[in-house]
């Protein structure tokens, strides 16, 4: 661990007092997505029904453009059977994959919106990609807190803290509550990997640094993912909890041993054969948004832009 890193001790810190206080360390319940194999976490103070959730989906067709709320339905279901206080709508960045459904979720359960400072860059960069107007905000005000690396909460009891993990994007965060660690699209379960970096503003090199940063933690912290592809052909259910010293010891991309240069081939190589996540357009366009989708024009009906020939 480096010792000149603040943020990083605190989050050890963090860890190391809940392994000795079980009061400290968060229950969490988890709920897959096999539409987008996402998983959102509700996260809960073992002593009061505070709680927050983690990346939550609002359901979304493609072919037909319609959305749901069946998965978001499933945490307000579970949040008011268990009496829970929403007090954090948390995003680990903005989701290239799914659609976040934080806002019906403010809407029915309350909670403050929270996402990394450099969602403002995410939002430079993908605002020019959609031709957004001036009336779209680059700011994140969007969101109604922006975290900052080493910036603290809490859940209840429950201490909180942020570190700022980029390379996936430039607006990635992990949280660390008690001894658990959610880490988004940072890195997945040990036999699938990590995450890719050929997004704009996405980086090998600072994806490899964010990481070994979260591996100082201790071996024993929880590690909740955001998603899950039930890597082939070892393995036949969805898995999303491991911890710090699996991915130490056996993540296939980038366990102990694995060099930065040698991850940054590896990475880049096989970023360059994968095709883009189906519901990228439709993802960030809303994400970078809050959520919220685009206001309906004169008749009522809400439009997403497909820009082409430009990802």
């Amino acid at each position: 661990m480096n010792a000149s890193d603040p943020s990083l001790d605190h989050a050890r810190n963090l860890v190391v007092e809940a392994l000795d206080n079980p009061a400290k360390r968060p229950v969490v319940r988890s709920f897959f997505d096999e539409a987008t194999f996402t998983i959102s976490h509700v996260v809960r103070d073992p002593e009061t029904r505070a709680a927050a959730i983690i990346d939550s989906v609002l359901d979304y067709d493609q072919a037909s453009g319609r959305t749901r709320n069946t998965s978001a339905d499933a945490l307000i279901d579970y949040v008011k059977s268990e009496s829970l206080e929403i007090q954090w709508l948390l995003e680990t960045h903005a989701h290239a994959d799914h659609l976040s459904a934080a806002p019906y979720l403010q809407e029915n359960l309350g909670g403050q919106l929270a996402i990394g400072r450099e969602i403002v860059t995410v939002q430079e960069v993908f605002g020019k990609i959609f031709n957004e107007g001036t009336e779209f905000r680059r700011d994140g005000s969007q969101f109604d807190r922006l975290f900052n690396d080493g910036d603290r909460f809490r859940i209840g009891n429950l201490e909180a803290t942020v570190l700022h993990v980029p390379g996936h994007t430039p607006a990635c965060l992990a949280y660390v509550i008690g001894d658990a660690i959610f880490p988004g699209d940072t890195m997945f379960m040990p036999d699938y990997g990590t995450a890719r970096c050929d997004f704009p503003g996405g980086d090998a090199r600072t994806l490899y640094r964010s990481i070994k940063r979260l591996t100082a933690l201790p071996d024993e912290s929880r590690v909740f993912l955001c998603h899950d592809y039930k890597a082939p052909p070892a393995r036949n259910e969805y898995v999303w909890e491991t911890t710090i010293g699996a991915q130490r010891q056996s993540n296939i991309h980038v366990r102990d041993g694995v060099s930065e240069d040698e991850f940054v081939e590896m990475r880049t190589r096989r970023d360059a054969t994968l095709s883009m996540p189906k519901l990228i357009l439709p993802s960030v366009q809303v994400n970078m948004n809050g959520g919220r989708l685009p206001a309906p024009d004169d008749n009522g009906v809400s439009y997403l832009k497909v820009p082409l020939n430009t990802l």
